[in-house]
Formats: C-alpha cells, structure tokens, sequence
C-alpha cells in the first residue's frame, strides 16, 4: 500500500492528519481476517494540485526505496546529487490462493498486505521515511512536482504505476487522482469548497474544478468523509451513488485524556488565564470575520470577554479587521504541534468553530472528546458529526449571523456547558438519537459521541472500498 506522503512532509493539517491516521489504521488492520483482501497491492497515490504549492519540505534526496518493516526513523536517507538507480518498489506480493486482481475476493488473505507510502516530489523525498508511522515502507522515484503535475494535468501520459511499481489499485488521497496503466483508481474528495465557496480557496484549491472531474473519470470509487460530501459529489458531477462511499474521520485516542494548562505552560505560550479559542488555518472559509464581528459586539457591551486564541499556521486572503477591539482580545498561538493542541483546546472556555463550510469538522470533535463547550456553524458537515449532541455539548448558529453567535458565545462565557441549551434541539429528541436526556452530564455525552468515531474504523471502511474497487 502506498500512501500519498507530501502532506506528511510539513506540518500535519487536515488532510496530512488524515493520511497519517489512515496508514496507521490500515497498518493495525494487517494480518486482520476481517480485512480480507487478496489483491497484489494497493498504492496510495498523491493529490498533484497541492505539490507545486508545497514542494515538500525536507532536504534534497535520492530516490527511497522500500525496506522490510520500514517504519519512523528506520530508513537510511540518501545524500544530495548521489547518482542511485531508482529500484522497482517490491510491492507486487500475490495473495496465495493464485486469484488474480480482478477475481479478489473478500476472504481472508494467506499473506498480509504490504504498506508503503510515495512522495511526488523531487525536495522533500529524502524526509518521506522519517515522516511515516511504524510499519510503512517507502517507495518513490525522485521527480519534480511541478513536472508531474503538468504532465498529469494534460493527459494520460506517465501513469503512476512507473513511479510506484505495479499496483492493484492506486488511491489519490488529496483530491488528485494521477494516470493509470493497470491499476484501479480510489479518489479521495475532502470538500467542495471549490465549487461552493470558490471566493474563499487558494489558486491551487481553485485548480480542482478541472482535476477533480479528470480523476473522477479515472476512478473506480469515491471516498468522501462526510454524507454530505458524499451527497455533493453525487449531485454535483453526476455519478452513481454506489461508486461513493463516506468514510468518516476518527479522533485519536490521546484527546480523551487531553487535560489543560499544566504549571507554566499559559505563559510559555503568551496565552491569558481563560481564553475563547479557533482552531485552523485562517482562510476566508473559516469565517474569521463574522466571529471577529461577534466578538467587537460583545467588548462593546459587557466586561471581562476572554480573549480569542487563533491556534493554526498563516493562511491566506484579506488580514483580519480588529478594529474595535481592544488591545490584546485577538492572540495569535501561531502552529502548535499535537500535544499543545490538546493542552490548549482542553482549557478554552468554548471552541469556536463559525466555518461557511466544511467537508467533515474534526476539531468540534476533538473538543467534546476534551470536555470543551463547542459553539458553530449550523452547516450540513458540522451537523452530521454533532447532531446527537446539539443542544447538549455542542450549540450550532448559522454562519452569518453575528448577532446570533454573540449571543452564543456570552451565554457559554457566563454559564459553561450550561450556555448550549438554546431550544435547537429537545432533550426528547436527544433521547431518541440514543445521545443525551435532560440530566446528561454533558462532558460525558461530548465524550461519547466522540468515541464513536475511531481511525479504526476509516480503516475499514476504506479497505472495504479498496477490495470492491479490485471487483469492478
């Protein structure tokens, strides 16, 4: 299996959390009889249209090869300029019953499936090893992303399988789905933030209009990680509804132990005392400026309004207006790593979270799995993954209403947990979703609605998806 490694080379955002995790998954899935898959190969291929912009960010390398039980740390990394024959990824391993790809059968594999991952990039390969979870060979052949993208971007030449050895299938985990020669193709679509929301994406995201369709005639199935996603795609580009699967995110179990504001860690981080917090990257579909708005309401009017934490790397588009503020209510945590995430997002008085749209919402998730007070947007994705708990551990408004989210942000500043209660959703229909009822501790309910959502189970799925796609 060979995943799609650029989003591992820098810092981990969404899609790089969610390849990471699913190698993990599939990883624990290995030598599992429920896995069941008899293909030769499956090859994780990369989303091409982020390359250009990324270029990966570790030192200039050779080729990497596979290595057995490769894994973090364990694969030596070549030198600058050395002139070394790209070997052919020994990735080929046919299951033992003999049955040929397209025959594969959903019974228990006589040998387990081979993990690796592929980075298309010519800079950052060297560090693709290293970036890996435990157990995840490297496979590659050094080629400028650039090259790669416009030759993938105008036709069918160089299929992916000369870069990553032969494969069953090849799933583009980031949008982009390369050029096959023999392979079945899987294609990843995280959002359609392209089409909807096009005023708010970056040039790259912007390139999917046109890549997106050409992988989706490449593809023999569609991931997508939310049901509202998957119902956009259907809609939007007009395919077969059994050709798209969601495949729902998972929330690592480190959260549910995240505890907060350890001796000296607030000040080590310039972070107040109590504090409002966002998570993500500040791009104009995280709706920054409605908050902001919310927020110059509030200091206007009442005293003691915590400050607001924006926790995520720069983003793009128009700098944030806080005029009307005062001095110190925005603070700036910059990219914090995973552990100071936790830290952070476990002692906030409330998530916000006023996204205009979202193709899943993990990090609403992993506040109810922190016991945080999660306050956002009423959008489809957000309701999907919070439902059962609205009204409980999680208040909803719509995105554009400023007024409606002020009002919500001081209700949860004043009364905690309490403060989510706003007649959205009744305890009797909490009940009947199996969630929560009128005496519910609502950190305990957050807590369990989170829990049932595991990177286990994306794993599955997604192997699931794998196994139909070698049937087709």
């Amino acid at each position: 299996m060979v995943l799609d490694g650029t989003p591992l080379l820098g810092r981990r955002t969404g899609v790089g959390r969610y390849v990471e995790s699913l190698l993990v998954g599939l990883a624990d899935l290995v030598g599992d009889e429920t896995l069941g898959l008899n293909a030769e190969t499956i090859a994780l291929g990369l989303g091409a249209a982020d390359l250009a912009s990324r270029g990966g960010s570790g030192r200039p390398g050779g080729a990497v090869t596979p290595s057995a039980g490769a894994g973090r740390g364990t694969s030596e990394r070549r030198s600058a300029g050395e002139a070394t024959e790209p070997a052919e990824p020994a990735l080929a391993t046919r299951a033992a019953n003999g049955r040929s790809p397209g025959r594969a059968t959903f019974a228990p594999s006589a040998r387990p499936l081979e993990l690796a991952a592929t980075a298309f990039t010519w800079r950052g390969l060297a560090g693709l090893a290293e970036a890996l979870p435990p157990g995840i060979a490297p496979t590659a052949r050094r080629v400028p992303a650039r090259l790669l993208q416009e030759i993938w971007a105008n036709g069918e030449r160089l299929p992916v399988e000369l870069l990553t050895g032969r494969a069953d299938v090849v799933h583009g985990t980031n949008f982009v789905l390369p050029p096959l020669r023999a392979a079945r193709g899987v294609l990843t679509i995280h959002d359609l933030s392209y089409l909807r929301t096009p005023d708010t994406v970056s040039a790259a995201s912007a390139r999917y209009t046109s890549l997106v369709p050409r992988g989706l005639r490449r593809a023999a199935a569609v991931i997508t990680p939310s049901q509202s996603v998957a119902e956009e795609v259907i809609a939007a580009y007009r395919i077969d509804r059994d050709r798209v699967t969601a495949t729902p995110l998972g929330v690592d179990d480190a959260w549910f132990d995240a505890t907060p504001l350890k001796p000296g860690w607030l000040e080590a981080h310039g972070l107040p005392e109590r504090y409002l917090l966002f998570v993500g990257t500040a791009e104009p579909r995280k709706n920054l400026r409605t908050l902001l708005s919310a927020l110059r309401g509030l200091h206007g009017t009442y005293p003691d309004i915590p400050p607001l934490v924006l926790a995520g790397p720069p983003g793009w588009g128009a700098a944030l207006d806080t005029a009307g503020l005062p001095a110190g209510a925005i603070v700036s945590a910059g990219y914090l790593d995973e552990a100071d995430l936790r830290t952070a997002v476990a002692g906030a008085v409330a998530l916000c979270f006023p996204s205009r749209y979202e193709g899943f919402g993990l990090p609403p998730l992993e506040a109810l799995a922190a016991g945080t007070p999660v306050i956002a947007a009423d959008i489809p994705a957000i309701r999907e993954v919070t439902g059962p708990v609205v009204g409980v551990a999680v208040r909803l408004v719509p995105p554009a209403d400023a007024d409606r989210l002020a009002d919500a942000l001081l209700d949860v500043i004043d009364g905690g947990h309490r403060g989510l209660a706003d007649g959205s959703a009744h305890p009797s229909r909490a009940t009947a979703a199996g969630a929560a009822g009128p005496t519910t501790d609502p950190r305990r309910a957050g807590r369990d609605h989170a829990r049932t959502y595991t990177w286990r189970r994306t794993a599955a799925l997604t192997a699931e998806v794998y196994r139909r796609a070698t049937e087709s």
